[in-house]
């Protein structure tokens, strides 16, 4: 190609005019200049796509050589640099907040590589890193829901302030290594504040209907997962071990009734709980019912009272956070 442009160069100083058939050799050649140049770009643009659906960002280690005469690219348009928009493989949100340090926000993860990523609200305060599995704020949102609505997760995924459920499915790759340490935050309708931790918390596969595992507890809410200190209690209150119910799968071990029907949530019930943070969102705090089915946590608070603010939020046990700690704020 180099030889027949330096022919036909030489022709036109020589002669005053082109043929047809000479402007059309050189139109092509421009043509195929412009072609080997897009394809430069789409090979490019193909590469940090690659990237970014594997790592969530790429970055460019090389300076592009300058343009030949009479070459022109077409730049490729700046990705978007906000939090949530983009889509990040990260397996958890401990992870992103290592590599990225991003504010709070929703963000893609993907826990297992066989699966497809899906969204989840990341907590980066409190130390950073927390993926958060539920979150009841204002009672827009209903929890007394189907099997199939636990499974696959529900309630919105747009605002700080929403609420939803991740989903067991979700639940269960997040935290199937079981190393992971669960922060429950609390608040009630005076705006006081409490928590609780457990070490080790996992849940089974839908085989063994999502069953509760957790270790060791800390924190100032009491522990009400366990049912509480009074022993005569926790073997009908204690949620370890139990699998999961709903309101059209019964689980628990409550034979005269459902658990999930009469507290109207989905939820590791025993006989019947001693926390029910999935339970009917009552304004106002206490309240009066057949049932003691609000949103329960009863080392702290009561049965029968239904609190205004639970988030149930996950990282590694051995995630060193932000504060120096591995247990985020208080």
């Amino acid at each position: 190609m180099p030889l027949i442009l330096l022919l036909l160069a030489c022709y036109a100083s020589a002669s005053p005019r082109l043929s047809a058939e000479e402007e059309c050799l050189l139109e092509v050649a421009d043509l195929k200049r412009s072609i080997r140049g897009l394809e430069n770009q789409l090979y490019i643009g193909a590469w940090k796509f690659n990237k970014l659906r594997e790592h969530g960002y790429f970055h460019l280690s090389h300076r592009r050589p300058p343009l030949s005469h009479n070459e022109t690219v077409v730049e490729p348009a700046l990705l978007p640099t906000t939090s949530g928009n983009l889509i990040v493989h990260d397996h958890d949100c401990s992870m992103l907040y290592n590599r990225l340090k991003p504010p709070s926000g929703f963000y893609r993860i993907k826990p297992k590589t066989v699966m497809e990523p899906f969204l989840v609200y990341c907590d980066m305060s409190d130390g950073g890193g927390w993926t958060v599995i539920q979150q009841r704020r204002n009672g827009k949102v209903d929890f007394n829901r189907d099997w199939s609505a636990y499974k696959d997760g529900f309630g919105n995924f747009l605002r700080s302030n929403d609420e939803f459920w991740l989903g067991n499915e979700h639940i269960h790759a997040l935290l199937l290594e079981g190393q992971n340490l669960m922060k429950i935050d609390l608040m009630d309708w005076n705006g006081e504040r409490n928590y609780a931790m457990y070490e080790n918390f996992r849940i089974g596969d839908e085989e063994d209907k999502y069953r509760l595992q957790f270790g060791m507890y800390s924190g100032r809410a009491g522990d009400a997962l366990s049912g509480g200190t009074d022993m005569k209690e926790q073997w009908s209150a204690s949620h370890n071990s139990m699998q999961f119910s709903t309101k059209d799968q019964d689980q628990d071990r409550y034979l005269q009734g459902s658990c999930a029907q009469e507290n109207m949530g989905g939820w590791w019930y025993n006989r019947c709980h001693a926390a029910n943070l999935n339970g009917k969102f009552y304004r106002g705090g206490e309240y009066k019912g057949k049932f003691d089915n609000g949103v329960v946590w009863m080392t702290w608070r009561g049965l029968w009272y239904s609190l205004r603010h639970t988030t149930m939020k996950v990282r590694p046990l051995v995630f060193m956070d932000s504060l120096g700690s591995g247990d985020g704020a208080e």
